[in-house]
């Protein structure tokens, strides 16, 4: 066993585990019948194993495939490599989570079918929310739909009795849905959408859970380090960071502002996105305008050139200024390129600003949520 629990010796994919009885061709097709995936049946590997935990089920692309769709675990350009319209077509969606799910560096393991088919149900929910998501940007100033939330002072803002979760989390984020903007930060927004992902799959397969999370909700949220502890996995480690392009559609992605003296300019420490799919990120300022990598870094950038101090001598950012900076960039293609090679290093730990850049070394996706497997726990109050 490897250091995560999952067996040693796999390259990986993913490893599902299995009761007796079922055969392993059985079961591959079981899961690509739930996902309406058939077709990639052609191209997945399936080999049977057996550890200290019982039988398991080792998936994975076929080796040349995956050389070939996603070399050094590249996934950014797999859609377009398949011809995959994942903002257009949800099964094309599904087809791009399983196929990096399969190429995945670090298995990704399930204790049952059901987790599985579950966890890529959440990543479509999460990316079909995200891609929907609009907000008005503000750093300090916070606003809900009032007809479904209320402001706390103690915790925050919450749902009042008797409104749907779902329901109310689509109202502040989905403008198609209230006809407003609503401000929050990034990373709050990062979390509505990951919790509307989880809460309709919830409410699917697990619904006592799913009455619980909307109950608790009322009573008070669950937000910023407790939101990830209690509700996601983080796979990668600066000690061991997954490769700098690989993403899976549905991962919450950070990437962090490498310059110092702009990272003290409030809400501009780094920018929190969701992984869309077909090389794209959320733009949750911009719906229409979703960030490809190279897009994120310009921007990232300039923020450095960009930072001035308000009347009260506090750090603040001229976006307009950062639009002009990185449309000029994109004009020199070599100045593109030398600026994407100081940006897609990994970056550093938090507080040290030397040589590092703004890739993360870690993603984030939901945790297991059927009865009898889920490790979500959610606090008494």
């Amino acid at each position: 066993m490897n250091q995560s629990g999952t067996p040693a010796g796999l390259d990986c994919g993913i490893v599902l585990r299995r009761g007796a009885g079922t055969s392993a061709a059985q079961l591959l097709q079981a899961l690509l019948t739930r996902l309406e995936a058939e077709e990639l049946g052609s191209s997945v590997m399936v080999r049977d194993g057996t550890d200290a935990a019982g039988s398991f089920l080792h998936l994975s692309l076929a080796a040349h495939l995956a050389a070939e769709w996603a070399p050094g675990h590249d996934t950014l350009g797999l859609a377009r490599k398949l011809h995959l319209a994942p903002a257009h077509n949800p099964a094309d969606l599904v087809r791009e989570i399983v196929l990096a799910l399969l190429v995945s560096p670090v298995c990704a393991e399930f204790p049952s079918l059901d987790e599985l088919v579950s966890a890529v149900h959440i990543r479509r929910n999460i990316v079909q929310a995200a891609r929907k998501t609009t907000l008005a940007f503000h750093t300090s100033q916070a606003e809900r739909p009032a007809d479904c939330w209320t402001y706390k002072e103690d915790c925050g803002f919450v749902i009042l009795p008797g409104v749907s979760l779902t329901a109310a989390l689509a109202k502040a984020t989905q403008p198609e849905v209230s006809g407003t903007l609503y401000a929050f930060s990034c990373y709050r927004a990062t979390e509505y959408v990951i919790l509307l992902g989880i809460a309709e799959e919830l409410a699917h397969c697990h619904p006592g859970l799913f009455h619980q999370l909307e109950s608790l909700w009322s009573q008070r949220p669950i937000m910023s380090g407790e939101f990830h502890d209690v509700f996601l996995r983080e796979q990668g480690t600066m000690e061991a960071p997954l490769p700098a392009r690989y993403f899976v559609p549905g991962d919450r992605v950070w990437f962090r502002n490498p310059d110092e003296a702009s990272a003290d300019a409030s809400g501009y420490e780094g920018s929190w996105v969701i992984y869309l799919g077909d090389g794209l990120f959320t733009n949750f300022w911009k719906q229409d305008r979703p960030y490809t990598l190279t897009d994120k870094c310009l921007e990232i950038f300039h923020w450095r050139h960009a930072t001035y101090q308000d009347a009260a001598g506090d750090a603040r950012m001229d976006e307009a200024k950062v639009e002009k900076l990185v449309a000029a960039t994109r004009l020199d293609p070599a100045e593109v390129e030398r600026t994407l090679a100081l940006m897609q290093r990994y970056r550093e730990p938090r507080g040290i600003y030397r040589h590092g850049g703004c890739m993360d070394t870690t993603r984030e996706f939901a945790r297991w949520v059927h009865p009898g497997s889920t490790d979500i726990v959610l606090p008494t109050t």
